[in-house]
């Protein structure tokens, strides 16, 4: 079942759009960001407010009074959290510098560090598990950098905060109550269950929700501590989740690959899926030349556009992104998890000329789109789906190339 948890919500804009569904690159805690405005002395009384109702309503959960008591013990509301709830970003980087920083020399280094320090857990892992280490070295590359920043923020304080501002207050009280359940079943202390502002734990950044259906206690200790300098437990919970979405081991997430010049870019959807033959069918190899390997469906996917590297992407591209529903994400874990295995980096060349749109000229793109008749059904900022077939059809009616692509050159064909 998905997951869509508020903290990678709240990136998904720098995510080149995408949703997500389990847990994402950490916010930055809020406790590393400047200060916010002290809370008003009506605000704090609000606050209380709605912690002793909300008291009511955990302790008819299950919760321990002593427990909840203890758990908002000089709990206060947490400006930073709803300054950074509240905000949105205006810029956005494009997928070739977001793929450049998550398989950077450096983290594509440690990982491959990582792997040989901790082989033997690792290779436990991916025996008990069946997901290969190098893909759980990429997840935790890519949430906390192999565990160096797993932030600073206290869970109950920034989950209470959110709840508390009501945005999102149904999803953030019930990852909130699953918090409470958590320090009742002794997993961690109040004090040392830290993590992002939006309340993503641990080195793999699970929330509260996650941690109860998934987490495990690899290393037999009776706890299933995902916080701990030790990450044994949190990197087998990031496999256990993979695996239960449907992990095929020893298969690839995708394959870059060479399409043929008369290729029809309306076909290139990763909600397209087709066997692997029909894909052949249309004269579509790997970027080294070799045939496409039959390994069950697959889809086109041009991130980048028709002037861009395109790949063909399998069923794990897909569970990669339970984890975190943003293309750029699971791109970027599989991407890295390929090169700590040593594979070499893309082929093809990624179109550095185009800049990226600010969330105000993709909601600009949005409205001439659909002021022109090509309704992208919102005008949020964000290019999704909708977006991308409204993006289509205008290419297709001027007689363009129609890779959905939304470009700065673009934007000013439409101005």
């Amino acid at each position: 079942m998905l997951k869509t948890t508020l903290a990678a919500s709240l990136v998904a804009a720098a995510l080149l759009g995408g949703c997500a569904s389990h847990a994402s690159p950490s916010p930055q805690p809020a406790s590393d960001l400047p200060n916010a405005a002290a809370a008003t002395p009506a605000e704090q009384q609000n606050f209380v407010a709605w912690r002793d109702d909300f008291r009511r309503r955990a302790l008819a959960k299950g919760i321990e009074p002593s427990l909840f008591d203890a758990a908002f013990t000089n709990i206060d509301l947490n400006q930073q959290v709803i300054k950074l709830d509240r905000g949105q970003a205006e810029f956005t980087r494009q997928i070739w510098e977001y793929l450049d920083t998550a398989a950077s020399d450096t983290r594509i280094s440690t990982g491959k560090s990582k792997h040989q320090t901790l082989a033997p857990v690792l290779a436990q892992i991916e025996q008990r598990y069946g997901v290969e280490a190098e893909v759980v070295l990429a997840i935790w590359g890519m949430e906390t950098n192999y565990g160096s920043y797993r932030g600073n923020t206290p869970t109950i304080e920034g989950l209470a905060t959110l709840a508390f501002e009501g945005r999102r207050r149904d999803f953030a009280e019930a990852q909130l109550i699953a918090a409470l359940q958590i320090l009742q079943a002794g997993d961690v202390s109040v004090k040392d269950m830290r993590g992002s502002w939006a309340g993503a734990m641990g080195h793999t950044q699970f929330m509260p929700t996650s941690y109860l259906e998934y987490a495990q206690d690899f290393d037999g200790d009776g706890k299933r501590n995902i916080w701990s300098d030790d990450p044994t437990d949190a990197l087998a919970s990031a496999a256990y989740y993979l695996s239960r979405f449907g992990w095929q081991a020893g298969m690839p997430w995708g394959l870059e690959v060479i399409l043929p010049d008369n290729f029809d870019y309306t076909r290139a959807d990763q909600q397209n899926r087709r066997p692997v033959s029909y894909w052949q069918q249309q004269g579509i190899k790997q970027a080294n030349g070799q045939a496409l390997p039959d390994i069950g469906e697959a889809a086109v996917l041009v991130p980048a556009g028709a002037k861009g590297p395109a790949f063909v992407v399998f069923n794990n591209f897909y569970v990669i992104k339970r984890y975190n529903n943003a293309t750029s994400y699971a791109m970027a874990v599989g991407h890295l998890a390929d090169r700590i295995a040593g594979s070499s980096g893309f082929k093809q060349h990624w179109p550095r000329h185009e800049r990226a749109l600010s969330r105000t000229e993709k909601r600009e793109l949005q409205q001439r789109l659909t002021e022109q008749g090509f309704n992208t059904k919102g005008t949020d900022g964000v290019i999704g789906p909708n977006t991308m077939a409204a993006i289509r059809a205008w290419q297709q009616a001027k007689g363009l190339t129609a890779d959905g692509y939304a470009s700065a050159s673009l934007l000013e064909r439409l101005r």
